[in-house]
């Protein structure tokens, strides 16, 4: 896509964000964070015309993160934000795995990704009523690093396996 046909589909999404109030019971207080969530789309978007440019993905997804949790707390009420504040962490998050997953698989992504994920599902899943998971998640991450570690010796083990043996004397 060129960028006059992106500044094209971005002025006529603002501009059906400011029409939607003259046909439905919402108003422009109730669609603001659709001007977030707009640009996040556009980013996404981008990313699709040119998919060597991964870096967009970035910030499409804290926009889109953001711009969904602004609407649904605009809609159904602020004090939800008590408990959804550790999506300003998982957005970011959501962003570093969409780089790796759809760029080139630079393996530093990963680390932030989990990081960040791992500290809001933490935060999240602690200000619920499911605050007794999160220690679960992490005994189970143990499990799979521990597993995951005696899959890869294994693995080499054959390997030295090969080398000759002593000869007895």
């Amino acid at each position: 896509m060129n960028k006059s046909v992106t500044s094209g589909i971005a002025l006529i999404v603002i501009g059906v964000i400011f029409l939607l109030p003259n046909f439905t019971n919402l108003t422009l207080r109730d669609l603001w964070p659709l001007l977030m969530l707009a640009p996040g789309i556009l980013f996404f978007l981008g990313y699709a015309a040119d998919r060597r440019n991964y870096g967009l993905l970035m910030p499409g997804a804290i926009l889109s993160t953001y711009g969904l949790l602004f609407f649904y707390c605009t809609l159904a009420g602020w004090y939800l934000m008590r408990e959804l504040w550790p999506l300003y962490l998982i957005g970011p998050g959501i962003g570093f795995f969409l780089m790796y997953l759809l760029g080139k698989k630079e393996t530093g992504l990963l680390i932030p990704g989990f990081i960040l994920t791992l500290l809001g599902l933490i935060f999240l899943l602690g200000s619920t009523d499911y605050e007794y998971l999160w220690p679960l998640i992490i005994i189970v991450a143990g499990i799979v690093i521990i597993l995951r570690s005696r899959r890869r010796d294994g693995e080499t083990k054959p390997a030295e396996a090969g080398s000759p043996l002593p000869t007895e004397k």
